[in-house]
């Protein structure tokens, strides 16, 4: 038996997992996964094809024509924390269009769309060209619920000027959609298909494929590991930051035991953590509560 930390409290359990175990079952998951899940919906939506045709559908631009995308794609900020963009792309015509899935801990979807929208104006402006050269940005946000409560599955957010609602157009356009509402629509049908990600359902075009060969396929499981190995490694480097963070720069003995908790339930290994720390085994074991301080 080992034991496991939870929120500094130490238990009896089952060993930690490895590495390889984690990103497995974190593979598995994500196949089963929606396309109301951001992680997985921005891995189906790296395909150009997939991509165009749920813009196409929910701008109804026919003939839009996708020429890049790309999925948890960041915009550094130098001044400001910088934005991770779960999937952005540019059409023939340089128009910015990001695609955004709700998170369950966002409080505030109007601020977070704007929020959007000014780091793509930001990354768009090369220094020294006119305003008018700013192209046209598109914030599509997707949710499972009615937020606004519309009781429309496409909703556009609509500028107007003055008391005789002038229309008020900066080339800057929010979409919400949302998979509650049926409208009967042709987005409603594929907001529904959002739901399901049935592999079998080929209704759907090149977004019914992109989804088909992720979950059926050899080369579609190999992407997804290859992002979930992106992601554990992300962690993991976190989790070494915030243990130098915490641990060797404060050089505060109550932030190095949190640092090495926080370490500990991330699966990585005693002697590791303690290398990190700068640090003993024995102090480890000790701030872990697996041997009597």
């Amino acid at each position: 038996m080992f034991f496991v930390v939870y929120g500094g409290e130490v238990r009896m359990g089952n060993r930690p997992k490895s590495r390889v175990e984690i990103i497995q079952e974190k593979v598995e998951t994500l196949r089963s996964s929606n396309l109301l899940n951001d992680l997985f919906a921005s891995v189906a939506l790296e395909d150009v094809g997939a991509c165009q045709y749920v813009l196409r559908m929910i701008l109804d631009m026919k003939d839009l024509k996708v020429d890049w995308v790309k999925s948890q794609y960041r915009l550094l900020n130098l001044t400001a924390k910088d934005s991770i963009l779960d999937v952005y792309a540019e059409d023939g015509n340089g128009r910015m269009m990001n695609i955004e899935l709700q998170r369950w801990d966002t409080v505030d979807h109007a601020r977070r769309t704007r929020y959007y929208s000014s780091m793509l104006d930001k990354s768009s402006l090369d220094k020294g060209l006119e305003y008018a050269e700013l192209p046209d940005a598109y914030i599509i946000y997707i949710s499972e619920e009615d937020l606004w409560g519309t009781e429309e599955t496409v909703s556009h957010v609509k500028k107007t000027l003055g008391e005789k609602s002038l229309p008020y157009d900066d080339g800057s356009h929010v979409v919400y959609v949302n998979a509650a509402v049926d409208d009967g629509s042709e987005v409603a049908r594929m907001m529904k298909y959002f739901v399901t990600a049935d592999p079998d359902d080929m209704s759907h075009g090149e977004l019914s494929k992109r989804v088909q060969y992720l979950k059926k396929e050899k080369g579609g499981h190999e992407i997804m590991q290859k992002t979930v190995e992106e992601l554990v490694n992300l962690g993991l480097k976190e989790g070494i930051e915030l243990g130098i963070s915490q641990g060797i720069e404060q050089g505060d003995a109550i932030r190095s035991k949190k640092a090495a908790i926080n370490m500990y339930q991330s699966n990585m290994k005693i002697d590791f953590i303690a290398r990190v720390l700068e640090t003993s085994v024995a102090q480890v074991e000790e701030w872990l509560g697996l041997v009597p301080a």
